[in-house]
């Protein structure tokens, strides 16, 4: 029966063929695109079938072809039914692969197409988004700010705007307070760079054609000292792609393992196929390659600092929310924002959705006090009280706040007793009986430049009331101090502040309603950092549910060298570097070094680059000018869409398409992993097909197919895609979640969207913390910690070695006693960035800050000739160059004969750079700001023989110092300066 049920299979294969070439003209030029034959039969030759595909028509024949172009041959009927008979089973067919039931002959690119074909017939037909009466069709897509539709006719697109939702989606939820309710509009608010998308699809700069330097010569001179000053010349794909594939083959053979390194920024475009834990991991696996190893670079005081106090290594250091929107909004009374900008930073993916909860707590007459040198624009909005400091001070004012309740017992002495350790230690050092000097209002007033008086009534205000401390742009942590050279000091004393006043218990908590709405967290989808297509189970969490859920072929790097990102050109310049691991599995992993090279691995000396330029977002980046040049490194690839930032560098550019041209599928703000559940920061939870809307610009692809391409130079592409374009793993995504229990995938492509359902009232989750506080089990929904990691029963007390917060931190008692920079108390060490260093202060006596951005996602929507360009607090437009805004006090422009709009040159011995002067009394007199994260880096002559970049890269005159000494951790938020007019002539 089931070799009849098989034969029948097979003979029907080529009339499906034929059918569905007919219905779709898409499925039609792809048949033609190949002339082969190809065979489909049992290993022992008892039943076989072969398929003549030529011009586009499709002939079978029984029986098997003496010489066929592509084989797949089953071990038995069982296993080729498990392939053939739909619906797929994957979990077989994965099993299958891996234990060789099912082998593929045949060129690797012709195997690749004949699979793929196959997939194609499932989806070729299926109709994808709707029809509108103005002849349009509406896709979708989610970005990283936000979801939108996508209207595309006669193959441009017209318009993108928010997703609103209608009748046919889950209804919102509702709060309930004592004087009114609140229910949250019911469309995606999203982020300005999120509507600037059409125009980014057709910025000036995209790169359409694949380009080779002009004196690079693969076999001859390949002048690496010329790299970002020689120009480029057209080439075709298949010599670019051959060239890559060529020079990798060659690195493995020629210096051997770990030569080729993948370089890619924090961030890139949106979904679980096409973003760089996915498809890029699977590609770097596959090949062997040097890790360059990220940073947590917007939660370093968190992961390095504060963590150690209470634990949540899982989520970098930064407390959890759940709960939280709904007990801020029925029982705080007050919040304090401490370096929080919400409005600016969309607390991480989440565009304006916190902007209307904020707004009904000032209806609701809770005050806000904003601590930040700069009046920004959440304290723009919201007013209250704005405390300006100076930056890198933060935990001076700390302490001395801490000091007054310690003086004049105005902290809760119960919890402290009970739900902590070492206090009488903390005490002794707040009171200066440890070391001499009471760190009282007045002692701060000298380092913060804040009043004592003010410090002083800030902490009896803070006691008397019950208060939300907003830490960072998310309220649970992200960006602001946390990212200065004093950050991890900042973020310790954050978590003891709250520890001092009950953290937990109703209407005192973290968060400034940027997280926490009422969600449901139980609705499986994969976050992107689950890892996708990569089967990688080392460097993503693929392995917690993603890989159950969607059963693929694991990935595997064989070389276990890395670099530490903040440290790579010392690596390629040096020829070595030390590391500190960022692995947030334990409090205890980011003590351990790791070098660079290890021993029987070779130096780097191919650079694959790939994603959004970071030139803007790296500390000290100035230095990678000199490692992209370093004779060493042979064959620099740079795989992007824009030429901006580093592209200029490199020797080969494969021009990558946007996610508007390709596949994929993701969670709006669906990070998973380290990222645990912060969608609970939308109104609605929102999972999107990521259409492709258009074709690729130019000759440009995406990244899954220049991976696919360059791997089938090598006999890969079968192991890559498993036979799988970018939408059948998209399907594979879908399969894999619960969105096939509520939605078929043909209504998901034509909609584009569904809406998971809020839970009941009864269903939500209760108050993150509240079960610490109430000395009970925990109650919330967080993998974490680990079940050795309780020092009491399971699901009792904190990571922490007492299990409690310690105000005196056991891991770092344990493991840098010989650091003065990382003891077990939270000691005040001013900022090396500041006015302790007399020489350096005296030569640049501004201090720059340099925050995470408003209008653009770090740099993945800047420099793109979209509307964002025009925006006057992003860039300001001068003699036809956009510049990067630099914003300073009238007193400072004053003393410096700068007015308002002038271009300035901000500078100090590392580099200087060329801004616009926003003159405004929303910054504090000593200080300097400006966004991090410019895309465009164009460097000029400057007046004293060097040059001046005009892009907007402030990064280049930050510190390569880190956060603090034995830690991976950037300081790049702050830094000491000088600015002065920029002379016309100085050029």
């Amino acid at each position: 029966m089931k070799r009849a049920l098989l034969k029948g299979i097979l003979l029907g294969l080529s009339a499906a063929l034929t059918v569905t070439a007919a219905r779709s003209r898409d499925f039609r030029k792809r048949l033609r695109q190949r002339n082969l034959v190809a065979q489909i039969c049992l290993k022992d030759g008892s039943i076989g079938r072969y398929y003549c595909l030529r011009g586009g028509k499709v002939r079978s024949f029984a029986g098997l072809h003496p010489a066929p172009d592509v084989a797949i041959v089953f071990h038995d009927v069982a296993t080729a039914l498990d392939f053939m008979k739909p619906p797929a089973d994957q979990t077989k067919i994965v099993h299958a692969a891996k234990h060789f039931k099912v082998m593929v002959q045949g060129r690797d690119d012709l195997v690749v197409w004949f699979m793929q074909l196959m997939n194609t017939l499932q989806t070729a037909t299926l109709q994808m988004g709707l029809p509108q009466r103005d002849g349009s069709q509406r896709y979708c897509t989610t970005t990283n700010g936000g979801p939108l539709f996508v209207y595309v006719k006669e193959g441009r697109i017209v318009r993108t705007t928010p997703i609103d939702l209608d009748e046919s989606d889950a209804p919102s939820w509702t709060i309930h307070t004592l004087k009114r309710s609140f229910t949250p509009q019911r469309r995606a608010t999203v982020s300005p760079h999120a509507l600037a998308l059409r125009s980014m699809v057709y910025a000036e700069n995209r790169l359409l054609y694949p380009m080779k330097r002009v004196d690079f010569d693969p076999h001859g001179e390949r002048n690496p000292q010329n790299r970002g000053k020689s120009g480029y010349v057209r080439i075709s794909w298949e010599e670019a792609l051959d060239l890559v594939a060529a020079e990798i083959k060659r690195m493995k053979r020629e210096h051997g393992p770990g030569a080729v390194a993948i370089y890619h920024s924090s961030h890139h475009q949106w979904g679980n196929v096409g973003y760089y834990l996915s498809a890029l991991q699977r590609f770097g696996n596959l090949i062997g390659y040097t890790r360059v190893h990220l940073n947590p670079d917007s939660w370093e005081g968190w992961y390095w600092g504060a963590q150690h106090h209470y634990g949540n290594s899982m989520r970098l250091g930064t407390p959890g929310a759940y709960g939280l929107v709904e007990d801020c909004l029925q029982q705080c009374e007050q919040i304090v924002f401490w370096s929080s900008d919400p409005e600016t930073t969309s607390g991480c993916y989440a565009g304006s959705e916190g902007t209307q909860r904020r707004l009904w707590a000032k209806d609701l007459g809770i005050e806000f006090i904003h601590i930040d040198p700069h009046c920004n624009p959440t304290a723009q909005l919201l007013g209250g009280r704005w405390i300006p400091l100076r930056p890198g001070s933060d935990s001076a004012l700390a302490l001395a706040i801490m000091q007054v309740w310690v003086s004049e017992d105005l902290y809760d002495r119960e919890y402290v007793a009970s739900k902590t350790t070492g206090f009488d230690e903390w005490r002794a050092y707040l009171l200066g009986e440890s070391d001499g000097v009471a760190k009282t209002p007045e002692w701060q007033e000298e380092e913060t430049g804040v009043p004592a008086r003010d410090v002083r009534a800030l902490a009896r205000q803070w006691a008397r009331r019950k208060t939300y401390l907003a830490a960072g742009g998310g309220g649970q942590g992200l960006g602001g101090a946390g990212r200065n050279p004093t950050g991890t000091q900042w973020a310790r004393s954050m978590i003891l502040l709250m520890a001092m006043q009950g953290w937990g218990k109703p209407g005192v908590n973290f968060g400034n309603l940027q997280m926490a709405t009422p969600l449901d967290m139980t609705f499986y989808f994969p976050g992107y950092a689950e890892g996708g297509i990569s089967g990688d189970l080392h460097w993503t969490a693929t392995a917690i549910s993603n890989y159950n859920r969607m059963p693929h072929v694991l990935s595997m790097n064989p070389v276990k060298q890395m670099i530490p990102r903040q440290k790579l050109a010392d690596a390629i310049i040096e020829g070595k570097s030390t590391g500190y691991y960022w692995d947030g599995v334990s409090l205890e992993a980011q003590f351990v070094p790791f070098e660079y090279p290890l021993p029987g691995h070779s130096r780097v000396h191919m650079l694959y680059r790939y994603g959004a330029s970071s030139f803007g977002t790296m500390a000290n980046s100035q230095r990678m000018v000199e490692a992209y040049r370093h004779p060493s490194l042979e064959f620099v690839v740079n795989q992007s869409i824009w030429d901006e930032g580093e592209t200029q560098f490199a020797d080969v550019i494969l021009p990558a398409c946007t996610m508007l041209e390709r596949w994929d599928i993701g969670e709006w703000a669906g990070a998973g992993a380290y990222g645990h559940h912060i969608q609970e920061q939308l109104n609605h939870r929102m999972i999107v097909m990521q259409h492709k809307c258009i074709e690729p610009l130019g000759e440009s692809k995406s990244d899954y197919q220049i991976f696919l391409e360059i791997l089938q130079r090598m006999g890969l592409g079968a192991v890559f895609s498993e036979g799988c374009g970018e939408l059948d793993w998209c399907k594979r995504v879908f399969d894999s979640s619960d969105l096939p229990l509520h939605i078929s995938w043909q209504s998901f492509l034509r909609k584009g969207y569904y809406v998971v359902p809020a839970p009941s009232e009864a269903q939500r989750e209760p108050a993150y913390f509240r079960w610490y506080a109430e000395d009970r089990h925990k109650d919330v929904p967080e993998p974490l910690p680990l079940p050795s990691q309780y020092a009491d029963a399971f699901g009792k007390g904190l990571q922490t070695p007492s299990g409690k917060i310690e105000f005196s931190a056991t891991t770092l008692r344990r493991a840098c006693a010989d650091n003065p920079e990382r003891q077990a108390l939270n000691l005040y060490i001013p900022s090396p960035e500041g006015p302790v260093d007399r020489e350096r202060f005296a030569r640049f006596p501004l201090q720059l800050l340099s925050s995470h951005p408003r209008y653009s996602f770090h740099t993945y929507s800047d420099g793109k000739n979209s509307f964002v360009n025009e925006l006057a607090a992003h860039r300001i437009l001068k003699d036809g160059h956009y510049y990067w805004v630099l914003r300073i006090s009238p007193q400072d422009a004053a003393a410096r004969g700068i007015a308002h709009h002038d271009l300035v040159r901000v500078f100090n011995e590392r580099g200087a750079v060329l801004c616009a002067a926003e003159v405004t009394p929303l910054i504090a007199p000593g200080m300097l700001k400006a966004f991090e994260s410019s895309a465009v880096y164009d460097p000029i002559p400057d007046r004293d023989g060097g040059m001046i970049d005009r892009g907007g890269c402030v990064n280049l005159l930050t510190s390569p110092r880190p956060i603090v000494k034995g830690s991976s951790g950037m300081a790049s938020s702050n830094c000491l300066v000088e600015v002065e007019k920029w002379m016309e002539t100085a050029a």
